[in-house]
C-alpha cells in the first residue's frame, strides 16, 4: 500500500502529467483539495473510487483514512492543486505517514505560476532585465519570515510570482511601487487554465483598481516585473554571431 501525492495542475484536466493520469485512472481512494482542484480533473478517476474532500478534513481525519486504507491494502491518491511542493502542506501529512509506517511518493504537477505565464504568452526571465524568479506570498494567517518580507525581496528586481494574495493586490502594488517604479508591468491571472480564466494587465499604478473592478479576491496569480515588457534586449541564444558547442558563429 502506498500514498501518492499528485499535482493536479492549475485547473485544465489535460495539464495533468501522463503518470498522474495513469494513477488516477486506477485509483481506489482519492483525497482531493475540493476548494482548489477543478472537478473536471476528478473525471480521470474510476466511477468506483472513494472520494474525500480535504477541505472539510483535519490532519487527524486524514491519518485515520490512511490507516484504514492500509488495513484494506488499498493505495491512496492525495490530490493537490498545482504542484504539491509549493504551498501544498504535504510535510505534515508525510510526518503522519512516517509515524504510521506507510510509504509515499510525489508526482509533480504544473504550477499556477507556470499556467499564468502561459496565459500571458510571456517569459518570466529576460536577458539583462531579470534572470531570477521569486515564488512568494504575503502574510496572512501564516506569517512571513521577517527576512522574506515582500519589500525586501523586491530589492532584487526579480520577477515576482505572488501566490495567495489576490485579496491584497492594492497593498502589494503600493509596497512594490517604490522598488520597481509605478509603471512596472503587472498581471493578475484569475483561475489560470480554467474555462473562466481572466487576465488583467496593467502597471503597479492601476492594477489594484482593475482587480477591484473585476471582483478578483482569490485563486489568482500576481506577476510583477519588467520581464513582462516586450521592449527589452533580445537573447544571445539565436544571435548569428553567438557560438556554442552546437553552432559556430557566422562571420559577416
Amino acid at each position: 500500500m502506498k500514498v501518492y501525492f499528485i499535482g493536479a495542475g492549475p485547473g485544465d484536466p489535460e495539464l495533468v502529467t501522463l503518470k498522474a493520469k495513469r494513477l488516477l485512472s486506477s485509483c481506489p481512494i482519492c483525497i482531493y483539495a475540493g476548494s482548489l482542484v477543478n472537478p473536471a480533473v476528478l473525471e480521470h478517476l474510476p466511477a468506483s473510487a472513494e472520494r474525500h474532500d480535504s477541505a472539510v478534513m483535519s490532519l487527524d481525519e486524514m491519518a485515520v483514512l490512511f490507516e484504514n486504507a492500509r488495513q484494506r491494502d488499498l493505495d491512496v491518491i492525495r490530490l493537490h492543486s498545482g504542484d504539491p511542493s509549493i504551498y501544498g502542506a504535504i510535510r505534515e501529512q508525510m510526518n503522519e505517514l512516517d509515524r504510521l509506517g506507510i510509504g509515499y511518493e510525489v508526482i509533480p504537477g504544473v504550477s499556477s505560476f507556470q499556467a499564468a505565464a502561459a496565459a500571458l504568452c510571456t517569459e518570466l526571465t529576460a536577458p539583462e532585465i531579470s534572470q531570477t524568479i521569486i515564488l512568494t506570498r504575503t502574510a496572512g494567517r501564516t506569517p512571513m519570515p521577517e527576512d522574506q518580507d515582500l519589500l525586501k525581496l523586491a530589492k532584487s528586481n526579480a520577477t515576482l510570482c505572488i501566490f495567495l494574495s489576490a485579496h491584497k493586490i492594492g497593498e502589494v502594488a503600493d509596497t512594490l511601487s517604490e522598488p520597481y517604479g509605478s509603471q512596472c508591468p503587472v498581471a493578475v491571472v484569475y483561475h489560470a487554465s480554467w474555462p473562466d480564466q481572466l487576465v488583467l494587465r496593467g502597471t503597479l499604478a492601476d492594477i489594484g483598481s482593475q482587480a477591484d473592478a473585476a471582483g478578483i479576491t482569490k485563486t489568482a496569480m500576481i506577476v510583477v516585473g519588467w520581464a513582462l515588457s516586450r521592449d527589452i534586449p533580445v537573447s544571445k541564444l539565436y544571435d548569428a554571431g553567438f557560438s556554442h558547442e552546437y553552432r559556430q558563429a557566422k562571420s559577416s
